[in-house]
């Protein structure tokens, strides 16, 4: 007798766990056909991830401008070097001191455009990463 009773109770209970197996498969079926729910989790990833990019792409635009800066200066100091060699090496007023003198001066102003040339190009960059970034946050939310 005794087994039989157990018979049972393990029949009631295999059929209790099925039927909430059951529930709550149709509960997370009805959870999960809410786009909203899913897409919550995916929004905030997507705009912690964007805003990792912007920041590295803000560090790399920093960085960029700097070695720029630092290129133009270091060719300035170059020409200035060469000028003062030329002029040290030659007579007074020569006409060899004033060419260096001259380029030198091209040089300086050369120096200036291509370095502003240039980091309007890493702006222009950057305005591209931060857009792209926006819209495709904008697409997650």
């Amino acid at each position: 007798m005794k087994l039989n009773h157990f018979k049972n109770l393990g029949r009631w209970v295999a059929t209790t766990l099925f039927c909430l197996s059951a529930i709550t498969f149709v509960w997370q079926g009805t959870f999960f056909a809410n786009n909203s729910a899913m897409a919550a989790p995916i929004s905030i990833a997507s705009r912690d991830a964007g805003d990792k990019v912007k920041d590295k792409a803000e560090d790399v635009a920093k960085s960029s401008k700097n070695f720029i800066r630092d290129t133009k200066d270091k060719v300035k100091d170059a020409a200035s070097s060469n000028a003062r060699k030329v002029e040290n090496s030659t007579d007074t007023n020569s006409p060899v001191e004033g060419k260096a003198k001259s380029d030198r001066d091209t040089i300086y102003k050369r120096a200036d455009e291509d370095a502003a040339r240039t980091e309007k190009a890493v702006d222009k960059s950057m305005n591209a990463v931060e857009r792209t970034v926006e819209n495709i946050k904008d697409a997650f939310n």
